[in-house]
């Protein structure tokens, strides 16, 4: 893995997904390539534009989406202030980038892989089943709120199996939670690997059936981070008594740095119970990373 580096690159354009109340705010956001050495699906950058000067001093971590020869995909919805300023660019804009950041999902070609994606937590699976070699070993199961064109679902659909999982009310998502954890256990049963991106609550379903039915789960989390290098410890999780690391198991690890992908035996949600899922635990939506 290379070190991460700060560069300039610039917008070649702004593409929007779907119509929400007849205003786009689904987007895909492609810069020029960024001349890095390597960089793995999970991994995620900081991005702040140019045009921002000392109006918003931060910068705003987003998952990679996709890299390729000519390009480097970033795909976001507006739920915020920075998210609303960088549906603004436009071609030719800089941004100041800084990558690839944290770690990145585990890829075992052999090995049968199901991912589960929440909302905007399908970001980083584009490049997942675009870079894996044995794609055929892969299965995604998608929940989202808003309609399936708001998202890059066919980007998926078109190199691996996928389900696509519409939530208009509780009883959808009831079904949905059933699914996912039906299909946790056949991936169990194939000695399976489960990965899992989404907003907290999503997550937390997650990681209660990989607990229950001992599958090997990762999980991305969505946190808020300001720096990205683990210098503000804005951006914490707690680890469990199976963190690698002794001296910080039952402590905070930063997830810009220790991330933002992790084993889901080996952290913790501060607000989490011991009561089993329920369609309130796991609303399917996108969030601002």
């Amino acid at each position: 893995m290379n070190t991460p580096a700060c560069t300039d690159l610039k917008v070649l354009d702004l593409v929007p997904f779907g119509q929400t109340g007849g205003e786009a705010r689904f987007f895909a956001l492609r810069l020029e390539r960024p001349q890095w050495a390597d960089w793995k699906p999970g991994q995620f950058v900081m991005l702040r534009p140019a045009g921002w000067a000392l109006d918003m001093l931060w910068a705003r971590p987003f998952s990679i989406c996709r890299i390729s020869a000519r390009d480097l995909v970033i795909f976001f919805q507006v739920v915020g202030r920075g998210t609303a300023r960088l549906a603004q660019l436009r071609t030719g804009d800089v941004v100041h980038v800084w990558g690839p950041l944290g770690n990145a999902f585990a890829m075992e070609p052999d090995t049968p892989t199901l991912m589960l994606a929440g909302g905007i937590g399908i970001a980083p699976f584009i490049g997942y089943a675009h870079t894996h070699s044995k794609p055929w070993n892969l299965w995604m199961d998608f929940g989202h709120r808003m309609p399936l064109g708001c998202y890059p679902f066919e980007s998926i659909n078109e190199k691996i199996m996928a389900d696509s999982h519409h939530e208009e009310g509780p009883e959808d998502l009831s079904r949905f939670i059933e699914t996912m954890g039906r299909r946790m256990r056949e991936f169990r049963d194939q000695n399976g690997l489960v990965l899992a991106c989404g907003p907290t609550p999503f997550l937390r379903t997650v990681r209660s059936f990989a607990l229950e039915y001992g599958v090997r789960t990762q999980l991305s989390l969505e946190t808020r981070m300001a720096c990205g290098v683990g210098a503000c410890l804005g951006c914490v999780c707690r680890t469990t008594e199976r963190w690698p690391d002794p001296a910080r198991a039952g402590g905070n690890v930063q997830t810009c740095t220790q991330g933002p992908v992790f084993w889901a035996e080996q952290i913790t949600f501060d607000d989490e119970t011991a009561a089993p899922p329920t369609a309130a635990d796991a609303p399917v939506q996108a969030c601002e990373r």
